[in-house]
């Protein structure tokens, strides 16, 4: 493994992304899909050769600065590598463009989900199960490297508590001290190798789990790689159409969880699971999140009810706030699945979609290190914190605030960089649905897009919008617009602003 770790990363990636090309081809053999089979195959036997050559190329060339290097790379992988993942999409679907199978690939490894295809029947079984890989790959690529390489640079989350400079790679001693510089690429294969395990066990046994409760195999294995991966691809239009019914949401439920918070599965903590939880502030926002909003969702859905004399109808009330908890959690991890009872709560109160609420909780977004997207919960936090600090001083101007140095750090330092994010956020957010504003989308279906696409919640333009939205409508600029806000929703707006910090280009 360290052999291979002296290989760029960039090709490493290549190298996974060509032997993932196989298991689609298995599963097409299986099925009998030979055209799909072919695809795959020499797409695979192609891109493998290919790697093997740039490997033996490149081995044991040395970059200069190891941390902008895979800065670079990621961008790349979430930029330049769907341009090879989409070969066997566009050779097994035929019927369309490469950009429509580039936007498809770089959508999946985002783990944005947008679909330009509305009807999955017009995509083979096999090219589902590509979507989902693709969609899990990218999960534990953001998984690993939000460990490895941006929490040593303060960047994806961890720049709210950590007392140093964004964009520095360096090891920070308790005393605060220096101590050395980080090898990424022993990061690499250190929490590679830890956190494959916890990803691919939680990936098998939620899909077993969905199998038991009497999913296709093949959907199941789609829904659980999406649950896990936050992506919201799925080879039947969404979970709502799934045979598990409310038991499998219940399943994936649970499973979502890990995307609210990095500590549920952390590998460095010995302390128990109840322990790490009990005072982890992002854990705790989502709970509340989840706890509040579906409340708040269904008192909204009774009062509609009670207008229409529907106030008694204790199973729809039931329906309606399960359908408001499952699909409030799937958005604030910035997943897009849909609930069943969803639909079924809007029927039961006559009230359309509460669009703007769904668009809130994916901006808000998932845990830092986890597979979700948006502003995440630790910013949101220190600057939930810091608004309770300025409120207590306008009662008390000469107090003092407790809690220690690492509150009073969040509360001050880290909720301005909190802060600043969250403008680089909403400054993203205007230029981008500027830009889709030129090509003629109206205000509402500019601002669907650009949230989804930054918050990397694909299906959230469609259902915020009651299907008024639909990605195979649109036209290659706008196209190309999003693809680029998903590259920059997934990367994050400070982690590309350290690309030019000048310490990374001098030697």
């Amino acid at each position: 493994m360290r052999r291979i770790l002296q290989v760029h990363f960039f090709i490493i990636l290549m190298g996974i992304g060509a032997l993932a090309m196989f298991l689609p081809f298995v599963h097409a053999v299986i099925v009998r899909d030979w055209q799909t089979a072919r695809a795959f195959f020499y797409s695979g036997l192609l891109f493998s050769t290919l790697t093997v050559l740039l490997g033996l190329a490149t081995h044991n060339r040395k970059a200069q600065n190891l941390a902008r290097s895979h800065l670079l790379t990621l961008l790349g992988a979430f930029a330049v590598l769907p341009l090879m993942l989409a070969v066997p999409f566009l050779e097994s679907v035929r019927n369309t463009t490469f950009l429509n199978a580039y936007f498809e690939m770089l959508s999946a490894i985002t783990t944005t989900g947008a679909t330009l295809f509305d009807d999955p029947g017009r995509l083979e079984r096999s090219v589902h199960l590509w979507r989902a890989i693709v969609g899990w790959l990218g999960g534990y690529l953001v998984w690993v490297t939000a460990v490895a390489i941006l929490a040593p640079m303060r960047l994806g989350g961890f720049e709210v508590t950590a007392p140093t400079q964004i964009g520095r790679g360096s090891r920070m001693d308790p005393a605060g001290g220096e101590t050395h510089v980080v090898d990424p690429r022993e990061r690499l294969l250190r929490f590679g190798t830890r956190l494959l395990p916890i990803y691919a066990g939680a990936t098998g046994a939620l899909w077993l789990l969905l199998v038991i409760c009497q999913e296709n195999p093949l959907v199941a294995a789609c829904h659980a790689m999406s649950i896990v991966a936050t992506s919201g691809i799925s080879p039947v239009g969404g979970v709502q159409y799934g045979l598990s019914g409310r038991v499998g949401e219940l399943v994936m439920f649970g499973f979502l969880f890990l995307a609210i918070s990095h500590r549920i599965y952390s590998i460095q903590s010995r302390q128990p699971l109840w322990a790490r939880l009990r005072h982890d502030p992002e854990f705790l926002m989502g709970v509340a999140c989840v706890a509040v909003v579906p409340l708040m969702l269904f008192a909204r859905h009774w009062l509609g009810a009670y207008e229409v004399d529907e106030e008694q109808n204790f199973i729809a009330a039931l329906q309606a706030l399960w359908g408001s908890a499952f699909t409030v959690l799937s958005y604030l991890t910035t997943t897009g699945f849909v609930s069943a009872d969803w639909a079924a709560a809007r029927s039961w109160s006559g009230l359309p979609t509460p669009g703007l609420i769904l668009m809130g909780l994916a901006v808000v977004g998932g845990g830092v290190a986890t597979t979700a997207g948006g502003v995440k919960l630790l910013r949101v936090y220190a600057l939930y914190k810091h608004g309770m600090r300025e409120m207590d001083r306008l009662v008390h101007p000469s107090s003092v605030g407790g809690s220690g140095p690492h509150a009073r750090h969040i509360r001050r330092k880290g909720a301005m960089i909190a802060w600043v994010f969250f403008m680089l956020f909403a400054l993203s957010i205007a230029v981008v649905m500027l830009a889709l504003s030129l090509t003629g989308l109206g205000f509402e279906e500019a601002t669907a897009l650009t949230v989804s696409a930054l918050s990397t919640t694909g299906p959230l333009a469609g259902v915020a919008t009651n299907g008024a939205v639909s990605y195979g409508a649109l036209e290659t600029p706008e196209k190309l617009i999003l693809a680029a806000a998903m590259v920059l929703g997934r990367l994050e707006t400070l982690a590309i602003i350290a690309l030019f910090n000048p310490e990374f280009w001098r030697n």
